[in-house]
């Protein structure tokens, strides 16, 4: 490893030594300076000798250095690891999130949380787990739009899910494959290594949707990998909805369709039942995308400036401490 320092703002730095350097000349030029201000401690041995002239260089380098220290420190030096290789894993991924109005349903009585909720949260949790990642948001209901195009800010991502509701398009079909389709045209032109779309729904294609098989196709040339969950149930059963007030039929997942996807792409299926089985999910998908690759044109960078800091104040001190330090000769 190779070892030097910078400055993150070198000009500001430039410029602070330059204004030092002109203060000490014209101080030099126009007036010799104070060397010490004596206390009330020189009065009372006054009868004695006072020498400063042994000390005036040593006392005039210290002043100097603390300036000089003060103006480095403006420019903000960085001790800085130019040959740090590393391993980091990074990949290009698409959240797909159906909003269809069933995605309102509640599983199970003592949560009161929605499906929606809980695919949010979870979503929000596993975009906090990838740093090195660059995400994006595609949300389908009646239709399909990009929330939010591939970034690595993720801020910005989780900002937009968490005020992402049901309604924001028309909630009343579930166009799976033209959600797909979005999420494709926003990885197409990626480079990364390993393009992820992860597709969250709990129904099936509705009437007038594109044909799965073409987005599964389109998906096969880019390269991309689908990862499918399906939520709620593979079974018909009842459920209570929670703006009915009543019991209704649950919307059965297409599991076999959603299975075809993720196996024709390289992906893999899950099934979440509830909020725990969500959480395992998307840690197992946080375990399964990481691509390793060592980056040897990394740099680490270490901020010296506390270094700097503690310099002037101990430079500060001894200054202080030999200004009022009254010294004697024989």
């Amino acid at each position: 490893m190779e070892y030097f320092v910078r400055f993150e703002h070198p000009w500001y730095a430039v410029v602070s030594l330059a204004v030092v350097a002109m203060a000490l000349f014209l101080r030099n030029r126009i007036h010799k300076p104070i060397l010490f201000r004596y206390s009330l401690g020189t009065q009372l041995i006054s009868d004695k000798k006072v020498s400063t002239h042994p000390y005036m260089t040593l006392f005039y380098f210290i002043n100097t250095a603390l300036f000089v220290m003060l103006a480095l420190l403006i420019g903000k030096p960085q001790l800085v690891d130019s040959r740090s290789n590393t391993i980091v894993d990074g990949i290009d991924i698409i959240v797909a999130l159906d909003v269809s109005g069933s995605m309102r349903l509640q599983d199970y009585s003592d949560d009161d949380r929605s499906r929606f909720d809980i695919a949010k949260q979870e979503a929000v949790r596993f975009i906090n787990k990838r740093p090195n990642d660059a995400i994006g948001l595609v949300f389908f209901g009646n239709a399909a739009l990009c929330r939010c195009p591939l970034t690595m800010d993720k801020k910005i991502v989780t900002e937009l899910l968490e005020k992402l509701a049901i309604g924001d398009i028309d909630p009343d079909a579930t166009m799976l494959s033209t959600g797909l389709i979005t999420a494709i045209n926003r990885l197409k032109s990626s480079h990364a290594r390993s393009k992820v779309i992860i597709l969250l729904t709990d129904g099936e294609p509705s009437p007038g949707d594109i044909d799965p098989k073409v987005a599964l196709e389109i998906a096969q040339k880019f390269g991309i990998k689908i990862y499918t969950i399906g939520i709620g149930s593979e079974e018909d059963e009842m459920m209570y909805h929670p703006l009915y007030g009543g019991m209704i039929q649950k919307p059965k997942v297409n599991a076999a369709l959603l299975k075809e996807i993720a196996r024709e792409t390289g992906g893999k299926f899950f099934m979440a039942h509830n909020d725990k089985d969500m959480r395992s999910i998307y840690d197992t998908i946080d375990q399964l995308e990481r691509t390793k690759h060592e980056s040897p044109l990394y740099s680490r960078y270490f901020d010296l400036y506390g270094w700097f800091v503690l310099v002037s104040i101990i430079v500060l001190f001894f200054e202080q401490l030999l200004a009022t330090t009254v010294w004697f000769g024989i």
